[in-house]
């Protein structure tokens, strides 16, 4: 059920052996992606339950779910980079299915993110998911 954009993440994790190597690929992901504009960063897009500043802010066109995201800490960014693989350009209505756990455990990014880290990534994911609903 993943993206081609996702799908090409687990190809890329599979060819790297120890964890060091991933999360330093989830931190490249971060630095890839674009900064997300200063006037966006605004108390409604802030996602809370994370240790760091995060923020995402959706946008939803012909019911295709997408969003550009941010953060000030590098692992976030790229964690962030991984839920922009894994959700954009997904028919919103089809957002609540995608099992991100399970898609995520096969990066092993469940085993490896500390507790703070993991509360984070379930808050992000659970924004996405709650504007998905609200937007079906």
């Amino acid at each position: 059920m993943a993206s081609p954009a996702f799908e090409e993440i687990v190809e890329d994790f599979e060819f790297l052996d120890d964890w060091e190597d991933r999360y330093r690929h989830v931190i490249e992901q971060g630095k890839a992606m674009d900064p997300l504009d200063e006037a966006l960063k605004v108390p409604a897009t802030r996602v809370h339950g994370c240790a760091s500043q995060v923020w995402l802010h959706p946008v939803i066109e012909d019911g295709v779910f997408r969003f550009d995201g941010d953060s000030d800490a590098m692992i976030v960014r790229g964690l962030i980079a991984v839920l922009r693989a894994l959700y954009n350009g997904v028919p919103v209505a089809e957002v609540a299915r995608i099992d991100a756990r399970a898609e995520l455990a096969r990066l092993g990014l469940n085993d490896h993110l500390s507790a703070q880290r993991s509360n984070g990534l379930r808050s992000m994911i659970e924004r996405i998911r709650e504007t998905a609903a609200a937007a079906a």
